[in-house]
């Protein structure tokens, strides 16, 4: 334990405090800013439809970008002073990046009346909003490019700058749309505040304008996008599949019980998501180098059960103090008329227990690169979430079977994280000294 507390001290909090805090903090107070403004200007119908977008536009910019995000900041850091593999590298991400994303805006465009029919159960008007997601998406495409050069040349300095400024303009943004346009103006900011970040992040990089040379169609290279595939794939995984799930449920639970109900589970996915933003920020500074950097299953057992020991305690007392000032949560980030969702906290937050109980150990398939494992594991996550999920609405008739579903299949998920890793984590000793 002292080993972790060190880290953290001397590495772990210092990036924190460069980037991720930050970040972190600036996200969830404009997550909550705006799950307000629908809340008192829309209601649970609004979030429903909301939820509904901002999963697709998830998927989509990832389908968009080819998920290539992580390996491009790897390889633009690894590569960075070597120009030719630089050149390579940014080529490569920018003309591959540049092909996925028009082939996605024009999909997007021509098929704008077919999507909405898809995300937007009983209704048939808002397609415009698609093609406009379809218009702006090359701004997205551009600003993760941007941010995969300025990451991978450690500039976390402009990082958190262009982090914060992209945060405050989108959630300003945002909250003017939704007074003016109310449901409109909501499903429009959606689409549009991610690219409106690049405008900043142009900022950020206008020093860097000697890149912009490197980028050579000729330099494309097959090699290095095969390197990038394995990235690509897990991103689709875990970036698109989850999402499309998503999406899949919000809408049976429209079809079968209604939009309010599907509103209350989209606010507590919400809720959710702000609190695990900082246990998740922990996990993935501290664990995935650490775990790249262990070679024997006695280290891997060992770091494993002492995050347990450390970080899971304070997680039990958060996870309590939340659920114990739910009816203030709820109160304070959305309105009366959520207060239906203070019977989802529970299933919710054991769910989200086991949920980084399993993210913890599963972070070993990232470290070593565990491709297959990896696909597999999230297949049978998102295949049993949708089975469980329909199996529980339909019994409980409510938003609260998706929420037990949630608990029901990260149960199952860590049951067979366990089983991969068994031998590891609770062989005899005596073996525990061989390699992963």
């Amino acid at each position: 334990m002292k080993k972790l507390i060190d880290y953290i001290n001397s590495k772990v909090l210092v990036e924190m405090a460069s980037l991720q805090i930050a970040s972190v903090i600036t996200k969830i107070i404009a997550g909550i800013l705006t799950s307000k403004a629908i809340a008192m200007f829309i209601g649970p119908v609004g979030l429903a439809l909301v939820g509904n977008l901002r999963n697709f536009v998830s998927a989509f910019q990832t389908i968009a970008t080819g998920g290539f995000y992580k390996g491009a900041v790897k390889f633009i850091s690894e590569f960075k002073d070597d120009l030719h593999k630089l050149s390579k590298t940014i080529s490569t991400i920018y003309y591959v990046g540049f092909i996925l994303t028009i082939l996605v805006s024009f999909f997007c465009y021509f098929k704008a009346d077919w999507i909405n029919n898809v995300i937007f159960p009983t209704s048939t008007k808002y397609a415009y909003v698609i093609q406009i997601f379809a218009i702006v998406l090359p701004f997205y495409a551009l600003n993760m490019l941007s941010f995969s050069i300025i990451n991978g040349f450690s500039k976390y300095k402009i990082l958190i700058i262009i982090n914060i400024i992209g945060q405050i303009l989108s959630v300003s943004v945002a909250l003017l749309l939704i007074y003016q346009n109310k449901i409109d103006g909501a499903l429009i900011s959606v689409v549009i505040a991610e690219s409106l970040i690049f405008l900043i992040t142009l900022v950020g990089i206008i020093n860097r304008r000697s890149l912009v040379p490197l980028i050579k169609a000729n330099n494309l290279s097959l090699s290095l996008f095969k390197k990038l595939g394995p990235y690509s794939l897990m991103a689709v995984f875990s970036s698109v599949l989850l999402p499309f799930v998503a999406i899949a449920i919000r809408s049976y639970i429209i079809d079968n019980i209604g939009f309010k109900d599907a509103g209350f589970w989209e606010a507590m996915t919400r809720i959710s998501k702000y609190y695990l933003m900082f246990v998740s920020s922990l996990i993935a500074l501290y664990l995935l180098p650490r775990f790249s950097e262990i070679d024997t299953t006695r280290e891997f057992k060992k770091e494993v059960f002492s995050f347990y020991k450390t970080i899971i305690p304070f997680l039990l007392v958060g996870l309590l103090l939340i659920y114990f000032l739910k009816h203030y949560i709820v109160l304070g980030i959305f309105s009366e008329e959520f207060q239906p969702v203070e019977d989802l906290f529970l299933w919710q937050l054991l769910g989200d227990f086991v949920k980084v109980l399993s993210i913890v150990i599963a972070y070993q398939f990232l470290a070593k690169k565990m491709f297959w494992h990896y696909v597999l594991t999230e297949a049978f996550l998102v295949i049993i979430l949708y089975i469980t999920s329909i199996y529980f609405i339909d019994i409980v008739d409510g938003a609260k079977g998706a929420v037990i579903a949630h608990f029901v299949s990260y149960l199952m998920y860590y049951g067979i994280i366990l089983l991969i890793f068994g031998s590891s984590l609770f062989g005899v000793e005596a073996n525990n000294d061989s390699s992963i």
